[in-house]
C-alpha cells in the first residue's frame, strides 16, 4: 500500500515536467524587411540571444550573431500599411537558423522551421513626423532541429522612414521576441491513465 501510494506521489509529481518538456527562448535584432500589401518579408535578422528553459542565455558578442531569423506573413487583409491592420498567415514561414557555437548549446543550421498561424496583428505603436513604429505579433507552429514539434509566439518591433519606404518599401528591425514551447500531450495521457488506474487499486484496497 505504501509503496503504491509512493509510485502515486512521483508520477503526480512528473506530470507537469512531461507535458510541458522544453522551453526556448530567442531574440533577434537589426535586419531588413520589406513592408508590401502582399505580405511582410524580413531576412537576416540576427539571432542575438537563445535561452533553453530557466537556463543561463546565451548572448551574442557585439557585432556578431549566433545565427539568422527569417520570416514572411502573407497578404494584408484588413487595414492599411501605415496604419496597422491584420495580416494572413497564408503562405508565412517563421525560420531560425543558428551559426553558434555547440559548445554554448546553440545549434547549428535549422533550429526552428515553421510558419505563423491564424492572423499576424500589424498594429502601429507611435508616429513622429517620419518615424513609424510597429509590433508585428503572430503565433507560430513548426518544428525543431530534433524533429519535435514546437508552438509559440513571436513580436518584431519594427521601425520604417516614410520617405525611404515610399522609395523602397524597406524598414527595420529594432528587436523582436520569439517563445516556442515544445508540448507532448501524448505522454500526458499515458501518465494520467496510469494515475487513475494506480488510484483504482489503492481506492479498491481500502474499501476492501
Amino acid at each position: 500500500m505504501r509503496r503504491m501510494v509512493v509510485v502515486l506521489a512521483v508520477l503526480a509529481l512528473a506530470l507537469p515536467i512531461a507535458a510541458w518538456a522544453d522551453t526556448f527562448s530567442m531574440t533577434n535584432q537589426n535586419g531588413s524587411v520589406t513592408i508590401l500589401g502582399s505580405g511582410i518579408t524580413s531576412m537576416g535578422s540576427h539571432l542575438h540571444s537563445y535561452q533553453v528553459n530557466n537556463n543561463t542565455p546565451v548572448v551574442a558578442k557585439p557585432g556578431a550573431g549566433l545565427g539568422y531569423v527569417n520570416f514572411a506573413t502573407g497578404a494584408l487583409t484588413s487595414g492599411s500599411l501605415l496604419g496597422g491592420g491584420t495580416f494572413s498567415s497564408t503562405g508565412s514561414y517563421f525560420d531560425v537558423f543558428g551559426v553558434g557555437s555547440k559548445k554554448q548549446g546553440v545549434p547549428q543550421g535549422a533550429i526552428f522551421t515553421g510558419a505563423f498561424v491564424g492572423t499576424v496583428d500589424w498594429t502601429l505603436v507611435s508616429q513622429v513626423k517620419g518615424l513609424y513604429n510597429f509590433q508585428l505579433t503572430g503565433d507560430l507552429v513548426g518544428t525543431l532541429w530534433d524533429g519535435r514539434n514546437a508552438h509559440g509566439s513571436t513580436t518584431q518591433n519594427i521601425f520604417l522612414f516614410k520617405g525611404q519606404w515610399l522609395k523602397d518599401n524597406k524598414g527595420g528591425i529594432h528587436v523582436g521576441t520569439t517563445g516556442l514551447t515544445t508540448p507532448e500531450p501524448g505522454t500526458l495521457a499515458l501518465l494520467g491513465t496510469g494515475l487513475v488506474g494506480i488510484a483504482t487499486v489503492v481506492r479498491r484496497k481500502f474499501v476492501a
